[in-house]
């Protein structure tokens, strides 16, 4: 018990949630109170998080069901700064939406706590119980605004398919405990016979719910309705916050219990990520929703992630986790440019809306200017160095095929990039949208495009910390 403080986030968090429950039953209008004490909850997690766990070195607790390691540590850091900040840029848009309520960000640190449990889960139960935490909590954030048919049609959508999905992930996880006798990963490892076929199919049955979780062709049908019908606000934290967590979860799946079988699931991997890339870019080009097109952006953003974990190899795991952690900050940017397009209490949220957003808004259209920029993958910005590391890892391990067919991917996704930004320069301008914005949103938006711009001078620190993720 003496490394129970290596558990104090999940802890500290489990407890808290139990105090806004009732703080929030027993106190009336205290939506606004309970938002600023989930910030603070948060802000705690991640401290303790920086302070305990961040210099550990491979520790197992609980007998050997969970893991406390460099990799656990950063994505649970990750995960919290992107809900702190989802949280915060968001309250204005919760507001005007009336959806200020006490469970919303009680739902949100739920859905964090899940997260976490998977992030550190060293067994399939726990991964399992931590995927269900986070389901049943985005299920409901999903149709939060009750009002508004699209988003009670997107979270029914959501709960059938993932529910689905986690139907079909259990069986995977049975299938495996059956012919290993055991559910803890490196037990698994250890009985493994390569030999044993069914294993196959456990694994592709796993792999099959974890890409519906972070929308993976073709699985990913979900995705585009859901974040449409979706408030912003949520869709701001489905495109960012549960895939961290699943793409740990991958990494944790495939190289720690099944590392001996890359030659079975390598090829299920290259064609999900293949799929994803090229399904991704080419479905964003007709797209006139601004949230639809993020959708099918963020499919093919995270074809990009997993062809980093194809390699098989350290410095992959390394160049999909810079990837995420990157992609968080440019995602992070664009919804803040989203969330200031408001008018009288009302947002905008379709490209015909940004037309000459130029001549209004000359700040705003810079940035937005900037992380379209990166998410295109245009040097020197973050986006071309995310997608840089992983090509160089691909490239490395002689998958020749999986970099070219990324390449093109890429060249088509910058075509619908451009589109953007031509609408904002050249189109003609609409009625001005409001400038009163939240210190917050303003913050969020400067900052994420300032590392944008400035990640090439100096992108040796994130390769320092990720670099120390070392699994194999």
């Amino acid at each position: 018990m003496e490394n129970l403080n290596l558990v104090l986030p999940e802890i500290f968090i489990s407890l808290a949630i139990m105090f806004l429950l009732i703080l929030g039953v027993f106190k009336k209008d205290s939506s606004k109170l309970i938002h600023n004490f989930s910030l603070i909850i948060l802000l705690i997690t991640g401290g303790i998080i920086f302070n305990e766990t961040l210099t550990v070195e491979n520790i197992l607790l609980f007998n050997g069901s969970i893991v406390i390691d460099y990799l656990a540590s950063f994505m649970k850091f990750i995960t919290i700064i992107a809900a702190l900040m989802a949280l915060i840029v968001s309250s204005n848009y919760l507001k005007t939406f009336k959806i200020l309520k006490i469970e919303y960000p009680i739902l949100v640190i739920c859905a964090v706590l899940g997260m976490m449990v998977m992030i550190s889960s060293n067994d399939l139960i726990l991964f399992y119980i931590g995927l269900e935490l986070q389901s049943l909590s985005l299920y409901v954030l999903s149709s939060f605004n009750r009002d508004e048919v699209k988003s009670s049609e997107a979270g029914l959508k959501y709960f059938v398919l993932s529910a689905l999905s986690s139907g079909l992930l259990l069986y995977g996880c049975s299938l495996i405990y059956g012919f290993s006798g055991s559910t803890n990963f490196e037990i698994i490892a250890n009985n493994l016979d390569s030999d044993q076929y069914v294993l196959t199919f456990g694994i592709v049955f796993i792999l099959v719910g974890l890409a519906f979780k972070i929308s993976a062709v073709p699985f990913h049908m979900w995705a585009p309705d859901v974040y449409e019908g979706s408030p912003t606000s949520v869709t701001l934290f489905f495109t960012i916050v549960p895939k961290i967590a699943a793409l740990t979860v991958f990494i944790r799946f495939l190289y720690v219990p099944f590392i001996n079988l890359i030659d079975q699931w390598q090829m299920i991997l290259i064609f999900l990520s293949i799929a994803s890339m090229v399904f991704g870019a080419v479905a964003a080009i007709g797209q006139k929703n601004i949230k639809r097109l993020i959708a099918y952006s963020s499919i093919s953003h995270i074809g990009y992630a997993l062809a980093g974990l194809t390699t098989g190899t350290n410095e992959g795991i390394q160049s999909s986790v810079i990837y995420i952690t990157i992609y968080f900050v440019m995602n992070l940017g664009l919804f803040s440019c989203l969330l200031m397009l408001k008018r009288n209490d009302q947002y905008y949220e379709t490209l015909d809306d940004l037309s000459g957003l130029s001549k209004n808004h000359p700040l705003l259209s810079l940035s937005l200017l900037v992380i379209l920029f990166s998410l295109a993958g245009i040097p020197p910005l973050a986006g071309f160095f995310a997608k840089f590391y992983v090509f160089m890892a691909v490239i490395e391990q002689s998958m020749y095929f999986l970099a070219i067919v990324g390449l093109l991917s890429t060249v088509i996704a910058a075509f619908y990039y451009l589109r953007i930004i031509k609408i904002i320069y050249f189109d003609q301008e609409k009625e001005k949208y409001d400038s009163d914005h939240s210190f917050w949103l303003k913050f969020s938006l400067t900052v994420s495009t300032i590392l944008i711009l400035i990640y090439f001078i100096f992108p040796s620190q994130i390769i320092d910390v990720v670099s120390r993720i070392n699994i194999i």
